[in-house]
């Protein structure tokens, strides 16, 4: 690959992530809100950021990565990921016990609480299962399709709840953002099912 070409690829990725969270700190909405609110939104803006390069490393999608180093990136921004998760939730729980317990039981009546969850409940799951991963010595296959099927719903759910959030974030970059998360998802999907039925008809 063109050396012009990988970088263009890393700015897009990199512009991605920190234009959505740089116009989210100029946004009006903030001066009404506490401290621990604020950096609960933000991590939870992280945490969608952060989604957009774990299809990117393992794909082998960002350039200048070996197999090994993509798949240690992968693995980083996973526990990032997940802590910034964390950090979102704590935030929304320290500001409203409440909203966040009828979040969790799916009793809220805001339609993105519940896709948050669901997507909580899948990252907690993929990270679960990457930990146990060898402990139980979980054959590839299996693997393999319980990641990839966590991670379509991670997506699907993340991605539903900042959309449907009318909030800091600013909106153009907000879709730009979450439509360059689907993608990438999707071109990972359709590069492995390839390989899969490359892989058969070698057989």
């Amino acid at each position: 690959m063109r050396p012009a070409r990988a970088i263009l690829i890393w700015a897009v990725a990199g512009a991605a992530v920190a234009v959505p969270l740089a116009l989210a700190a100029l946004s009006p909405l903030l001066a009404w809100r506490s401290p621990v609110y604020i950096a609960a939104g933000f991590a939870g803006i992280v945490a969608l950021g952060l989604l957009l390069f774990q299809p990117l490393a393992i794909g082998g999608f960002l350039p200048g990565l070996s197999p090994a180093r993509r798949r240690r990136l992968h693995r980083f921004v996973g526990v990032a990921l997940v802590a910034a998760l964390v950090v979102h939730v704590a935030g929304l729980w320290i500001t409203s016990p409440p909203d966040v317990v009828d979040a969790l039981l799916f009793r809220s009546p805001t339609p993105f609480s519940a896709w948050g969850v669901i997507a909580m409940w899948a990252v907690f799951a993929s990270a679960g299962l990457a930990a146990l991963r060898r402990p139980l010595r979980i054959p590839p296959r299996w693997w393999r399709a319980g990641h990839l099927s966590l991670a379509v719903v991670i997506v699907a759910g993340v991605v539903a709840h900042a959309l449907l959030i009318e909030g800091t974030m600013e909106s153009v970059s907000k879709i730009a953002l979450c439509g360059l998360v689907v993608a990438a998802t999707v071109k990972l999907l359709v590069d492995r099912s390839k390989r899969r039925v490359t892989g058969r008809r070698a057989e």
